[in-house]
């Protein structure tokens, strides 16, 4: 690591957007890339500390000081071997993870350069593919199945898992393709869905079967056993190729994976005027067509020749901009209801080494934006049924003398903001579950309501755990 000096001399460099004017005229994703010199110099900065926070902010115990070791010394593969030693699915956290890791390196704390952990994570597996480093590893199987319900972040990882450790596994998915919000909530600025596609084509040559426009419904516990039988999972399938019997192995296990598919809605007058729409609603429709989809006039949303009005200040809110204006949308305005948050690079309610909750300015805000706090929406307004409008209040947050919630008071006269689309972006409600049987698992947004991808992924491995702990017990 340069005797681990580097990151005295050698600035944070980050490979930064595409031209703006050039990037909201088409989908591809917006993040450019350093050259390999610019990306090995980077990963030299990183201080191989004695006590490495940034593994212990990752969900997944990511070692950077490890592979960025080897990233600076050049071997491209012992990179990417001690990468992928804890994280399945490099290609999609070195896109789109915050990065807690960064936010708890101590550069960050002493000269708020931390190290571009995220950046040389997705280099170093771009490599890896382009090096033919990744093949297809194809384990001794155990007789034994195990489906996962949801192909979602935390789905693909628990059946990564499971898979790697003999299972046959089997993984239902309700939509025409997996990744669940990776394909059809991110756009494709941020991640490029051949990126998913190409990791499917890996795992399926290493004997996982997907099943698509299979939703199920499980059981809940009851009946002679504590346990869900495989038999009894096949009567569910219906229709469908029935699983493997298991064999000598015995056992069988499910794993949910079904995210959080219920987002928050705005129960205010007007809410049923053509034009007010949930933002996966925008997001996912987009995703479609750029995979090949075909939709009627009528059911097309598009933002295209509107003003449009975001209603949540959350990341889902900052892709809502971004499809917007690649649409071709006249102005987009996004509000939120809570204080803005303060400018970074510290927030004193957070200190380092925990993720501070500062002002995030994305490349969709970079792209044109009006951006608004302390926002309460009112009513949606509209004429023939259409949306010209959403009537908002200014408010203010005041400490509750008893205690708990502080207490939302108007400030203010309210206004109308004109927009003929708004979006929804106010999150999504954690999911209730029945008392399952003792052999079906719960794991990521299913299980911890709306979260990261990449807790997501941990949460799908620890399950997977759970889950050969329990089979081998049994067997």
């Amino acid at each position: 690591m340069k005797e681990n000096t580097a990151f005295l001399t050698v600035h944070r460099k980050e490979a930064g957007y595409r031209p703006l004017n050039d990037r909201i005229h088409d989908f591809g994703e917006v993040e450019q890339t350093l050259n390999e010199k610019d990306r090995r110099e980077q990963a030299s900065r990183c201080m191989n500390c004695g006590v490495p926070f940034c593994h212990w902010a990752c969900p997944l115990g990511n070692k950077a000081p490890e592979w960025n070791a080897a990233l600076y010394k050049g071997d491209w593969e012992m990179a990417y071997r001690l990468l992928s030693a804890t994280n399945p699915f490099p290609e999609f956290t070195g896109r789109i993870c915050p990065a807690l890791c960064e936010k708890a390196c101590v550069l960050n704390l002493m000269e708020h350069e931390p190290t571009t952990n995220r950046e040389d994570e997705c280099s170093i597996v771009e490599h890896a593919f382009q090096e033919g480093f990744i093949e297809p590893h194809i384990p001794e199987r155990n007789g034994i199945s195990v489906a996962v319900v949801g192909a979602g972040p935390a789905g693909l990882a628990a059946a990564n898992a499971l898979n790697q450790m003999g299972y046959h596994v089997t993984v239902f998915e309700k939509n025409e393709a997996a990744g669940g919000l990776l394909r059809y909530g991110i756009p494709n600025f941020k991640l490029n869905k051949n990126v998913i596609d190409r990791r499917l084509s890996l795992l399926q040559q290493e004997g996982i079967e997907f099943r698509y426009g299979a939703p199920l419904q499980l059981p809940p516990k009851g009946g002679e056993t504590d346990c869900l039988t495989i038999d009894d999972f096949n009567k569910a399938l219906g229709d469908q190729a029935p699983l493997p019997s298991g064999g000598d192995g015995g056992g069988f296990a499910v794993v949910i994976a079904t995210g959080t598919p219920t987002a928050r809605d705005l129960s205010i007058p007007g809410r049923s005027l053509k034009g007010v729409h949930f933002a996966l609603e925008l997001l996912a429709q987009q995703n479609r067509v750029l995979a090949g989809a075909e939709f009627s006039r009528d059911e097309r949303i598009t933002a295209k020749g509107k003003d449009v009005l975001v209603i949540g200040g959350g990341d889902t809110g900052s892709d809502c901009i971004g499809t917007a204006h690649r649409q071709g949308c006249r102005s987009v305005t996004q509000i939120e209801i809570m204080p803005q948050p303060p400018v970074g690079p510290e927030d004193p309610a957070n200190p380092w080494p925990n993720f501070p909750r500062t002002l995030k300015t994305t490349s969709s805000h970079q792209e044109g934006c009006t951006r608004r706090w302390n926002i309460n929406s009112l009513e949606f307004i509209g004429k023939d049924g259409k949306l010209t409008g959403v009537k908002v209040q200014e408010i203010e947050w005041k400490p509750n003398p008893e205690g708990g919630r502080p207490l939302m008071v108007e400030k203010g006269k309210p206004e109308v903001i004109k927009c003929e689309m708004a979006l929804l972006a106010m999150g999504f409600l954690k999911p209730e579950h029945p008392v399952y049987p003792d052999n079906v698992f719960v794991c990521g947004d299913a299980a911890s309501g709306a979260s990261l991808v990449v807790r997501a992924m941990a949460s799908g491995i620890k399950a997977a755990a759970q889950v050969d702990q329990f089979l081998k017990k049994k067997s």
